[in-house]
């Protein structure tokens, strides 16, 4: 279920600060988005995986508290991110 190298540069190409970017909040997002979408199409299929929904609700969770640190230290990051990745 993890993301290959090509998707992920597809997804956090936009985003990332500079070329070896691997930490920065928005990056982060950026992941863990592509990868609730991921989970989320699987458990429509697999109904019954609830260890798989117990790390999608982590994920949520995680994304939650980046969403909010980077709305506390960078607002105008925030809402690009926000937008770029039709969260909210």
């Amino acid at each position: 279920m993890a993301l290959t190298h090509k998707q992920k540069e597809k997804v956090t190409g936009e985003v990332k600060r500079h070329e070896k970017d691997t930490g920065s909040p928005e990056y982060q997002v950026a992941l863990f988005t592509e990868q609730i979408k991921k989970l989320t199409t699987h458990l429509k299929k697999n109904k019954k995986d609830f260890h798989s929904r117990r790390g999608l609700l982590k994920m949520v969770a995680k994304r939650k508290k980046l969403l909010a640190y980077l709305e506390k230290t960078n607002e105008k990051s925030y809402k690009t991110i926000v937008k770029k990745l039709g969260l909210e």
